[in-house]
């Protein structure tokens, strides 16, 4: 029974041992890199209304993100990061970007998307559509068109009256990209273009009508560049001081706590490799403060197996069998490392819910740590010091960092 215990523990430690060595080149090269790590370029725009007397809505500030997003999506960018901030700013995070000039002039340019009648005139703008609304279909023969959906139904409807039998050219500022016909006056605020498309025209189609005209003017306010190799070299640098640290602080856990030591390292690199593919499950962005949060997380977590070997050394100093310490020092160690750890939560979920940008990277960062913590240093830290305990190897006080002139007599 003693052999299966400790069988029980060794097998338990090189099965996981042996997933973590597996995943974790996948793992760590799928993480997300802000561009502080990656490089790139960030920019600070504040918007104002494109005509006088107009104001800046919550909702155009929301619709011009997502304009600049798709935008950004459309040049091949991977995973923009575009936040609204305040009452009128936007905010571009583009990671691993080279030609910042030519994108950011991109980003920003007020493109004109407009539905002209034959005569020339404008009948439609890009903002006269629901954003993200085209989508590309098939008709009846199985050939690809282009589904669009109007903001005013009657205006649309108004203007193919006018045009039935007419063409209405759709335009990307002066280059005419489709001449459809209207066959008849559209009523709904829905209709269909079709124009003999392949499945790429349908979709470039589709893409530039999604897009349409930026709803508010932006002007730059603030711009920073990090090169690739700048952020390289702070990712391996913050990186190797982490790894450092924490290779000391296993050092001290073993010499100051023994066998309870050794569990607390196999603990925290379960910890630091779980935290990891938490990240990667929930395509977090990494950034230099996610790091600093990375490493006080696994900080957080070494505190949590100090208190508890704390406690359970106590007990064993009051003269208790080494199990009836376990059970008692987990018991009374549980609620103080709780209280600290939802502390914790509830001052990072205020840093996330009033910050933005890096704030809220650290916060998250934070927050998923000690979720993560509680499930590996506190009950699986505690399941493997059980196996040990009671597979009766190791019986010595000293095994565990207690003097035997330290026992008292109960």
């Amino acid at each position: 029974m003693n052999g299966k215990r400790l069988f029980a523990f060794l097998g338990i430690v090189v099965i996981m041992f042996g997933v973590i060595a597996w995943t974790s080149p996948s793992l760590v090269n799928g993480i997300r890199l802000g561009l502080d790590l990656k490089g790139g370029f960030e920019v600070l725009y504040e918007a104002e209304p494109l005509a006088a007397g107009d104001k800046v809505t919550p909702t155009l500030l929301k619709d011009t993100a997502k304009s600049l997003e798709a935008r950004a999506d459309k040049l091949g960018i991977s995973e923009p990061e575009i936040t609204t901030e305040g009452t009128n700013r936007i905010r571009v995070k583009l990671a691993g970007v080279t030609n910042e000039d030519e994108v950011r002039n991109i980003i920003k340019k007020p493109v004109n998307l407009t539905f002209r009648a034959p005569d020339g005139t404008v009948e439609l703008q890009g903002d006269d559509f629901v954003q993200n609304a085209a989508t590309v279909e098939y008709d009846s023969l199985n050939n690809p068109v282009v589904s669009i959906k109007l903001k005013d139904a009657k205006k649309f409807e108004d203007v193919t009256t006018r045009l039935t039998g007419k063409t209405l050219a759709i335009y990307l500022d002066d280059e005419m990209l489709s001449n459809p016909n209207v066959n008849q006056p559209i009523s709904g605020g829905s209709a269909q273009i079709s124009g003999n498309f392949t499945l790429d025209e349908a979709n470039d189609l589709k893409d530039t009508i999604n897009l349409g005209a930026l709803p508010l003017k932006l002007t730059e306010k603030y711009t920073q560049s990090v090169g690739a190799k700048l952020g390289q070299q702070s990712l391996e640098d913050t990186v190797r001081a982490g790894v450092i640290g924490s290779a000391i602080i296993l050092v001290f856990l073993i010499i100051l706590f023994r066998i309870p030591g050794v569990v607390a390292g196999i603990t925290v690199i379960t910890f630091t490799w779980m935290l990891v593919l938490v990240f990667e499950m929930l395509n977090v962005t990494l950034t230099l403060p996610g790091i600093a949060a990375f490493v006080l997380g696994i900080g957080m977590a070494v505190d949590a197996n100090i208190i508890m070997y704390e406690r359970i050394k106590e007990e064993i100093r009051s003269g208790k069998s080494l199990l009836s310490s376990l059970k008692a020092g987990s018991k009374n160690s549980f609620r103080t490392i709780m209280d600290a750890n939802i502390t914790n939560m509830i001052s990072c979920g205020v840093l996330y819910y009033i910050g933005n940008g890096a704030i809220r990277g650290f916060a998250l960062t934070m927050i998923l740590s000690i979720l993560v913590s509680i499930v590996t240093n506190i009950f699986f830290s505690r399941l493997l010091i059980h196996l040990l305990i009671r597979s009766n190897l190791f019986t010595k006080p000293s095994y565990f960092g207690v003097k035997e002139a330290d026992i008292r007599e109960l």
